[in-house]
């Protein structure tokens, strides 16, 4: 087992730890902590993967600018600890539990026996992959026509949302 290969299982450990941190804590505000924290395993995976763009945006995008708006919603919201229900156990918790051991049960399948020679190799190109260069070739070469209906499309939410918050002032 190589360093690389060492580090990458470290990192998807930290990711699936940090996962299992934001849906088991009662504070919301230890949650968002631990989700940042699950973004930053995840960007760190994505450098090992030679996806430099998709680790820088992951950051930038996820762990800067959505994790603020949490946080100012969680605040907002005064939300403190939630008082659980009821401490039974329901057929619908049985059902997750179920399906969540089938799905670990084949992720540890295909980690153990679904490997071939092939899946050990990166192409010798997956560094060019991954650059911004790249990206921005891709997209405005082959997905013109999709990217600027994304962008009329969000043209027109920011007019409407416009149009909206001009309504209820009035």
């Amino acid at each position: 087992m190589t360093l690389e290969e060492v580090f990458f299982y470290f990192l998807a450990a930290g990711a699936i730890v940090s996962a299992l941190l934001v849906i088991t804590r009662r504070n919301p505000i230890n949650s968002v902590i631990f989700l940042v924290l699950n973004f930053f395993f995840l960007a760190a995976l994505y450098l090992t993967l030679k996806a430099q763009f998709i680790s820088i945006i992951q950051i930038l995008v996820y762990a800067g600018a959505i994790m603020v708006l949490f946080m100012f919603v969680i605040m907002l919201l005064n939300l403190g600890d939630e008082k659980r229900l009821t401490d039974r156990v329901t057929w619908k918790q049985i059902v997750a539990i179920g399906l969540s051991l089938a799905f670990v049960m084949q992720v540890l399948y295909i980690v153990g026996f679904g490997e071939t020679a092939d899946m050990k190799t990166m192409s010798a190109k997956a560094v060019d992959i991954g650059t911004v260069e790249n990206i921005g070739m891709e997209l405005f070469s082959y997905y013109v026509l999709p990217i600027e209906a994304i962008s009329v499309l969000l043209v027109a939410a920011v007019v409407g949302a416009i149009v909206l918050a001009k309504r209820k002032f009035d």
